[in-house]
Parts: structure tokens; sequence; C-alpha cells
């Protein structure tokens, strides 16, 4: 009997030591993943007590984003008054997705959870009322990004504007796009039959055009072959041979030919920068060749491709490689890969907003500046704790070769493929691009500017997706072109 009682009592010891080890598991180690785990209703109903901060557009007025009182058990609800115009921006703000964009990447402020924002939290809790979140004011113009939105129309595609001097953005318009307060709703069951359509849906409307997916550039990219050639020694006058199609060492059976067939002006040889106001892709293929795809990659990396660009949302910067080409000795290892690197084909991708900084920097003397969307973030009181300083990205081609640059792209809008661009009064520097991107499918049309060309004040990238509504007759200078230059007036009329 003594002996059953001796090992009940050691059974009970042993439960009682499992059970203490366990609380101490759950209040001591487990405490900080259990209280942020996001099946915690009493922690989803304390954020939603939370004023959460408004997200402004920049000029301090116009409301992209705000909450709003309610008397359901989230006490406050989360409103978009501009809804699909600025979607891919602020994001969404769902108690069953979590957050997105701005709404993410700037929660800490909105949700008033910064350092910086303690003692407004202590004063809130001492008055007995709910916690505000700080303001987060953007660098975009509401002007500027209506204008764009108006100009890109129906057509899917994407428009970026940005001030090459500073990096600000603008206007960033993407274009399919959605409603973001379906998915901030109070209504579960609404938010996840709207998120099963968005995400079911081909065109793929929660991802931006403008900075999270990648495209080929075309000929867009002549510009960074360009500096490339400027900057490995070669000039405007410097000139190749101008057949009417360029046969590749490592694929004589698939010769580069000009757009349409055509042949170039210039006679039997043709300089650079005649090369890229008409848009030689035969001329182009050639100086890539020449230049070898070291110096192609060095240059592209200058400009940001394959290397890793600070933004305030997500950001998908430009690259050249793919497994086939994964460095710059494979691209040297063919002619192909070359030449056909050098006009912005084979595995060159990028993103609008990449292709409007590489503009910028070409009118920025040079200097490509980080793109920048957050301009202030105010605290409650209006007070602000955070304003964002201009951040050059770095140094992509000399201030000399620049200048030289700029000029050659003026005359691709004065005289070249890019005249739809021009504007009565003002220099308008740019580059067009159509480029392919799957076979029997319209092309890609693109354009990139900026403007006045001696000293930019707006840069912009227009592309416009399998052709918009003209499909394959598409071309960069026929589509995209009119709405850079719309965006351009806009910006330099101040509005």
């Amino acid at each position: 009997m003594t002996r059953q009682i001796r090992i009940l009592a050691t059974g009970f010891l042993v439960l009682f030591g499992l059970l203490a080890a366990n609380l101490n598991y759950l209040q001591v180690i487990a405490a900080d993943d259990l209280a942020n785990h996001e099946a915690n209703k009493r922690l989803l109903i304390a954020e939603y007590r939370v004023d959460r901060g408004d997200i402004l557009a920049g000029d301090s007025r116009t409301v992209l984003a705000r909450s709003r009182e309610t008397n359901d058990p989230l006490t406050y609800l989360r409103r978009y008054p501009e809804g699909e115009l600025y979607a891919h921006i602020t994001g969404y703000y769902s108690f069953v997705f979590g957050r997105g964009e701005l709404e993410s990447t700037q929660n800490d402020y909105l949700a008033a959870h910064a350092p910086e924002l303690l003692p407004e939290r202590l004063i809130d809790d001492i008055l007995g009322r709910d916690r505000r979140g700080a303001t987060v004011v953007t660098t975009l113009l509401p002007e500027l990004q209506r204008a764009a939105a108006e100009a890109l129309g129906g057509r899917e595609g994407a428009v970026a504007a940005i001030d090459p001097s500073t990096g600000d953005v603008l206007a960033l318009v993407a274009n399919p796009s959605y409603d973001p307060n379906v998915l901030s709703s109070h209504d579960g069951d609404q938010i996840r039959r709207a998120w099963q359509q968005l995400n079911d849906d081909p065109d793929k409307p929660l991802l931006s055009r403008a900075n999270d997916e990648l495209f080929p550039p075309g000929s867009t990219f002549k510009i960074v072959t360009a500096a490339a050639a400027l900057e490995n020694g070669m000039t405007p006058e410097t000139t190749v041979p101008n057949p009417p199609e360029l046969v590749l060492a490592d694929s004589p059976g698939n010769p580069l030919e000009n757009f349409g067939g055509s042949l170039c002006p210039g006679g039997s040889e043709i300089s650079l920068a005649t090369a890229l106001q008409v848009s030689c892709n035969v001329a182009f293929g050639e100086f890539g060749i020449e230049l070898g795809g070291a110096a192609l990659a060095e240059q592209a990396r200058r400009f940001g491709f394959e290397e890793s660009i600070p933004f305030d949302i997500p950001f998908a910067p430009g690259r050249i490689f793919s497994s086939n080409i994964p460095n710059a000795e494979a691209l040297d290892a063919a002619e192909s890969y070359e030449a056909k690197t050098a006009i912005g084909q084979q595995d060159v991708r990028t993103n609008v907003l990449h292709m409007a900084l590489v503009a910028g920097a070409i009118g920025n003397g040079g200097v490509m500046m980080e793109p920048n969307l957050v301009a202030q973030i105010r605290d409650p009181s209006g007070r602000v704790i955070f304003a964002a300083e201009p951040e050059p990205f770095g140094e992509a081609m000399s201030a000399a070769n620049a200048a030289t640059l700029a000029d050659m792209m003026e005359a691709v809008v004065s005289g070249g493929t890019g005249t739809a661009a021009q504007i009565p009064g003002v220099a308008v520097a740019g580059k067009t691009g159509t480029a392919q991107h799957a076979e029997d499918e319209p092309p890609h049309a693109w354009f990139v500017a900026f403007a006045p060309a001696d000293a930019p004040r707006v840069a912009v990238a227009v592309v416009v997706l399998n052709g918009g509504d003209l499909g394959s007759e598409a071309t960069g200078g026929a589509i995209a072109a009119p709405i850079a230059k719309t965006v351009m007036e806009a910006a330099l009329s101040g509005g």
C-alpha cells in the first residue's frame, strides 16, 4: 500500500512539474510569439483601436488613406478616398490578409509603434483616448498623378515621373489596378471573395506594372549602351558598318534586323549619334559586340541593374542576366548575347520606375538618385519627425558624357523616332522603344524622356503593354511618346 501511494505521489509530482514547465514556457519563452500571433483576436481588436495615421499626397491636402470610427468591435475602418488611383502605392489594411505597400512599410508610424511617437502615446494613455498614428506625406503630386492616369487611359501599362535632381516620385500609375477599400472592410467574407477574385485574375491587378513587374525595355535600353560607348572612349561620331542585317557568329541563321527589316540611313557607315536618333538595331548590335559583355554589364550595373535599389515600397530592379547568361563572362561568350543585350532584348528586363531613374540620371549630370516616395512623417500634433533628404544611388556616367548623351537624346525628339513627344518652346530629350516579348504577341511600346533637356525638372518613363489599342502596329513613338508628352507638360506647367 505504501509503495502504491509513493508511486502515485511521484506521478503527481511529475505532472505538476510538467504543468509548471508549460506555464513558464507559455508565460515567458513563447509569450511574445503568442501575443503577436495573427490569430490572437485580442491583439487584432487592440490594433484596430488605434486611430491609424493618414497617408497624404505631396500637397498635404489630398487624402490617400484615412481611418474613421465605427460602432463594431474593430473600432476604426480604413478608407481610401482615391480608390484605384493610388492603390499600388498605399496598399491595403486588411484584418484578414494583413498590409501592403505603404500600409506595410510605414506601419510602425501609422500604427503609433515608432519610438518617436512615445510622448504622444503617453499623452493619449493619460487622457484615456485612443492612440493616434503618425501622418505619412508622400512626394506624389495629385494633378500629375491624375494627368498620367488619364493619358494612359484604359490601356494596360504604367507611367512613372520623377524629379531627376532628388529622386522624388511625382507620379506612379499602373493598369490594371484594384480598389483597396474592399480588402480593408470589416466584412471577412467580402474580403476573402475579393481577394480570391483578384488573385484569380490573369492580369494580376495586385501587382504594380510600375515597380513590381519587369519587362524587356527594348530600344530604350540603347541609352545604357550609348552611355557605355561614351564611357569607353567612343564619341557621337564613332561609326560602324551599316548593313541591312547583322549576321551573328554564333547564330548565323538568325541575323539581327532593324525594325520592319528596314535599312538605316547614313550610307555604308552610321555614327553612334545617328544610330540612336533613328534607333538602328543593327548598328547598336555592332556597338554591343565591339564594347563586349563586360562593359555592357558594368554600365548597366552603374544604372542600378542587378543591384538593390532602396525604395519605400517593393521595387524589382532591372536585370540583364538569366540562368542562360549568369554573368558578364557568359555575355562575352557569344555575339548574339552581346548584340541583343545592347538593344534591350535577350534577357534584359526592367520596370518603368527604373527606366525613369535611368533617364533622370542622364539629365542629372550622370548621377542617379535613389527613388523616394515618402517626403515627411508628422506626429499627431503636426510636428515633423522625419523629412526625406535626396540620396544619390551613384554616378552612372561622367557629367561630360551625360551632357553629350542628353544632346543625342534631344535629337531623337527633335528629328528622330520620338517627335511625338515634342513640346513647343521646350527642349525634350527622349528615347523610344518597341520591345518584342513573346512569339506572335504585339510588342510593348516604351518611351523615356526628361525635360527641359538642359535643366530637367521631370523625367518620365511609359510602357504600354502588348501594343495597347494599336496592337502589332504599335511603336514607342506612336503610342508611348504622346503619353509622356502629356505628363511632362503637366509637370512643367506646375500641375
